[in-house]
């Protein structure tokens, strides 16, 4: 293992784009401690420290930035509103005929859905930083007006003040956007997903001291065998999946003959990835976001439908709000496959290019048996993902930490998928040039 990222370093090529990449990453980290203008860093870390183990509904985003929100740096949206961006235009290949003729037209159309991609970012950019900057004004930012820190987050609440405010943090996000771009083309792997793999990584010690400094030394050793036999285990499903075989029958073009061969169609257990989680997540924030909008003034006693919201669906560790999120995961699992993966699409392809599934005929048979498959393969998926996603409420209850204990949920699903995805890719370009390869 040793000997093999010795030849990464020892490889002129390699050893650029792996520097360059962690130049960006550290550019990355760096942006996300430095304040926003007119935002009081004093009162941010007061506040920080004393809502340390709380949960806001502003959680999800929070992870997602390295923690850069809730600091009101100029990274504060951190790589959230371009992942809600390509999650829309994809979803939008459905309802739009015009861009799934895009989809299908290969490089270029692909080209001008990622402009629409990167528009749609900083329009959601402007949106959630007008939003942040109006959250923090009020002081509810953090979940609690109990002290005056957190209601002075911001020195001067002038039009002038929060527009440049808002401009510094859209800017951020189109910053961090061409960031992420540039490590795709010129560093190792995705760049958009080593840079949330950052923004998640950066959290992991912070989150385990935590737990060593109220539980104990003897907590904090289970919580880390029991990462590691997560960590097993998310990489065991994350590379499950089901090989359907299919044949390509022998045809000539002009002299030469082309086909004949056989291959199979991957369809993995988790094919949704990490997608599912956040979409339930955002869902049921919508109703303590809307209850916490609709407090009443001081005095007063709130409505009942506000007082339910607040008792069953504004904390992670109520079992309503555990089954509720369960639920969703597995719904939004089997749309979010059903959108992707087009069997229809598959068997057409297949019978224009002469393959077939052994033992199915061709055309509308191959896409039911897909269809049958896929349905099947995503149920455990489905299961999966909801179980992974509930580990960190319960470390809620169990351990006291918040719903980003770092071994489940989103963060774990991310770490080991691109994870692994990078590694793969190291070890593609090492066997180019040195016929032996990271792993083994």
């Amino acid at each position: 293992m040793f000997r093999a990222v010795g030849r990464i370093f020892r490889t002129p090529d390699l050893r650029k784009k792996l520097l360059f990449t962690l130049a960006l990453i550290a550019l990355f980290r760096l942006g996300s401690f430095i304040p926003s203008p007119f935002v009081n860093f004093a009162n941010v870390q007061t506040c920080i420290a004393a809502n340390a183990n709380t949960t806001g509904l502003y959680e999800l985003v929070n992870l997602f930035s390295g923690g850069a929100l809730l600091q009101l740096s100029i990274f504060a949206l951190g790589i959230m509103p371009y992942i809600t961006a390509s999650i829309i235009v994809q979803l939008l290949r459905v309802v739009i005929p015009h861009f799934e003729t895009l989809y299908k037209e290969g490089q270029s159309g692909q080209a001008r859905l990622t402009q629409y991609t990167r528009y749609l970012t900083i329009g959601l950019g402007v949106l959630q930083s007008t939003t942040l900057i109006t959250v923090a004004r009020s002081g509810s930012l953090f979940g609690s007006t109990s002290t005056t820190e957190c209601t002075q987050l911001i020195t001067n609440s002038a039009w002038y003040a929060v527009l440049l405010m808002v401009i510094t943090m859209t800017a951020g996000t189109g910053l961090i956007m061409w960031m992420g771009e540039l490590i795709t083309e010129r560093g190792i792997g995705n760049g958009m997903s080593i840079l949330i793999f950052t923004s998640i990584a950066a959290r992991f010690p912070g989150s385990l001291w935590a737990i060593k400094q109220s539980k104990g030394f003897e907590v904090f050793l289970g919580v880390i065998v029991m990462g590691i036999i997560i960590m097993g285990l998310v990489v065991f499903v994350e590379q499950s999946q089901r090989r359907i075989p299919v044949q390509y029958a022998k045809r000539m073009v002009g002299r030469r003959t082309y086909g004949g061969n056989n291959t199979y169609i991957p369809i993995k257990v988790n094919m949704a990835g990490v997608v599912p989680v956040i979409f339930a997540s955002s869902l049921l924030y919508l109703p303590a976001l809307i209850a916490q909008f609709n407090q009443p003034a001081a005095g007063k006693a709130p409505a009942a439908w506000v007082t339910w919201i607040t008792n069953n669906l504004q904390t992670g560790d109520n079992p309503l709000y555990m089954l509720l999120y369960f639920l969703l995961i597995v719904g939004f699992t089997y749309f979010y496959v059903a959108i992707t993966f087009n069997p229809e699409e598959v068997a057409d392809n297949m019978k224009k290019y002469g393959g077939f599934i052994p033992c199915i005929r061709a055309g509308r048979p191959t896409a039911e048996y897909l269809d049958y498959v896929l349905t099947r393969v995503t149920l455990p998926g489905s299961l999966y993902l909801g179980i992974i996603a509930l580990i960190p409420l319960i470390a809620l209850g169990l351990f006291g930490a918040n719903q980003n204990f770092p071994f489940g949920g989103a963060s774990i699903l991310i770490i080991v998928g691109v994870g692994l995805e990078t590694v793969k890719q190291i070890d593609s370009q090492l066997q180019q040039r040195h016929y032996e390869g990271l792993l083994r």
